[in-house]
């Protein structure tokens, strides 16, 4: 918004036959003033109501892991895996206040690794508000959320605590600042020496954020190994099935309600006009255009999956719609805010076989993931910065990351190449950080015992066994893993022996 400003000399010429000219400029520029500061004070307020807005739709989000990763998992691990999303986000605020938000976002810095705000020092500062640091907190604690899903039922709550410790407090804050800081070095927002001339283009997350937590919980769980039962002794597949449907249902819904604060809510502000001012199109429309392309891409990766999936396996499976949902979700996330609507559909359709792929590579390699969230979160969030490299659209990179001529766009929208480069740069520096950070702890942690519960406290379940009692009572008839390897049954007659009136024969009594 341009500022309302004068001085005196800019209007005494304008008044000057009035005997009191410099007196009456400077009330009138004095107005002027108040009034550019109390516009200029709304703007502030509407932005910084918009920001918190946006970071509480996306702390909400947090009950929706709970709900999900809870009917994701056998009953007798309900108390511990709803135990470690509470602490995701109480470990995480600590570490993130002390060291995460200063390593992310501590300008000035070098383009590795922040190096001012520790503790919050010095901040608030010209750049940002506390409201900016509360939605950071919230995208790091989603993606320690996402890891706690891979090595579910299975793992110390200790194990828990470091990593989730670790990932907000140290692994995720230097990926956030390559990528979203204005100092970082593959940095859309960087003031020069851009990565390919454009930087990589990751929006609201899909690298930053699900690729991270997707390839830590990789790592975790191939360390730790499958649960038990979840092979048999020939290597073949057996289902260790969540159970409460219902519950995650009702977290899908509530991440979806989340999703608005986190694609829309990354354009940080609102009060920001597009052009020369003073139409209906500005960022607000940008902020709705990319609340349309997150929910398309979400639906049409679970409508795809949907018919997919009764293809392929003979059924409708709600677990399996939702989770091709997310899939979409977390693919359209970087590329929210650049692409049209319907390129958002396209999007979600490739997601959906990038989920069903991975999970049938899961399975033949005998990878085990309760939630399936590497696949998901890894496997989607990797083709969602893809996407972004072809189908992102020169009219809206523009408005987004305004300030470059020639930027670089969508290879498929006709912008070259450039751009896809560098989505695919940042594809692999991820994996390789994540892959050089969290895999040393993981084992580090195995090796020192750490990691793994045993095998007894895995077979009773770790509400039992580590948190004094079952979340309700339940009955596990369907898990194997409480099934002793060899069982002897009574082999009853199949048919009745004739008998005469009055009598019963044994098979009968």
């Amino acid at each position: 918004m341009d500022s309302l400003t004068c001085t005196p000399s800019d209007l005494v010429p304008l008044l000057s036959s009035s005997a009191n000219a410099t007196a009456l400029a400077s009330f009138l520029c004095t107005r002027f003033s108040t009034i550019s500061s109390q516009l200029s004070d709304a703007t502030h307020a509407i932005d910084n109501t918009y920001l918190l807005f946006s970071a509480y739709l996306v702390f909400a989000m947090q009950l929706g892991f709970a709900m999900l990763c809870a009917g994701s998992v056998r009953a007798k691990n309900t108390m511990n895996i709803m135990l470690t999303n509470v602490l995701d986000a109480a470990a995480g605020a600590l570490s993130y206040y002390l060291f995460g938000f200063a390593f992310a976002f501590g300008a000035p810095s070098n383009g590795f690794i922040g190096r001012h705000f520790f503790g919050l020092k010095a901040y608030p500062s010209p750049d940002g508000d506390y409201s900016f640091f509360l939605y950071q907190w919230a995208f790091a604690i989603a993606a320690a959320g996402i890891t706690s899903g891979s090595i579910a039922e299975r793992t110390q709550f200790v194990a828990y605590l470091i990593y989730s410790s670790f990932l907000t407090g140290f692994v995720y804050p230097v990926v956030s600042h390559w990528f979203w800081s204005g100092d970082g070095w593959a940095s859309p927002i960087r003031r020069n020496n851009l990565l390919f001339g454009s930087g990589a283009i990751d929006f609201a997350g899909s690298g930053v954020v699900h690729m991270v937590g997707g390839i830590a919980g990789l790592w975790g769980a191939l360390i730790e190994g499958p649960r038990i039962g979840r092979f048999d002794r020939a290597g073949r597949s057996v289902a260790l099935r969540g159970h409460s449907a219902s519950l995650v249902v009702l977290g899908t819904f509530l991440l979806w309600f989340g999703w608005y604060g986190f694609n829309p809510g990354s354009f940080l502000t609102i009060m920001k006009g597009y052009g020369g001012g003073g139409g209906h199109y500005g960022q607000w429309s940008a902020v709705g255009r990319t609340a349309v392309t997150t929910t398309l891409a979400g639906c049409t990766a679970a409508l795809t999956t949907l018919f997919s999936k009764r293809l392929l396996v003979g059924h409708w499976n709600v677990i399996d719609v939702c989770n091709g949902l997310l899939g979409g979700f977390a693919a359209i996330t970087s590329g929210c805010s650049v692409v049209e609507p319907w390129a958002a559909i396209i999007c979600g359709f490739v997601a959906a076989w990038v989920l069903i792929g991975f999970n049938a590579l899961a399975a033949k390699f005998k990878y085990d993931d309760p939630l399936e969230a590497a696949q998901l979160h890894g496997g989607c969030g990797a083709w969602g910065l893809l996407f972004t490299g072809l189908f992102a659209t020169k009219a809206y990179v523009n408005e987004v990351y305004p300030g470059l001529s020639g930027r670089p766009y969508g290879m498929f929208m006709g912008g070259g190449g450039k751009l896809l480069g560098a989505q695919i740069i940042q594809i692999l520096v991820i994996t390789g950080w994540v892959t050089a950070t969290m895999g040393p702890l993981f084992c580090v942690l195995k090796k020192m015992n750490l990691l793994r519960i045993s095998r007894e406290d895995e077979t009773a379940g770790m509400d039992l066994t580590r948190h004094g009692g079952f979340a309700y009572v339940y009955h596990d008839e369907e898990d194997i893993s409480m099934r002793p390897t060899f069982m002897m049954t009574k082999i009853e007659p199949n048919n009745a022996s004739p008998s005469t009136d009055g009598q019963r024969s044994p098979s009968n009594v």
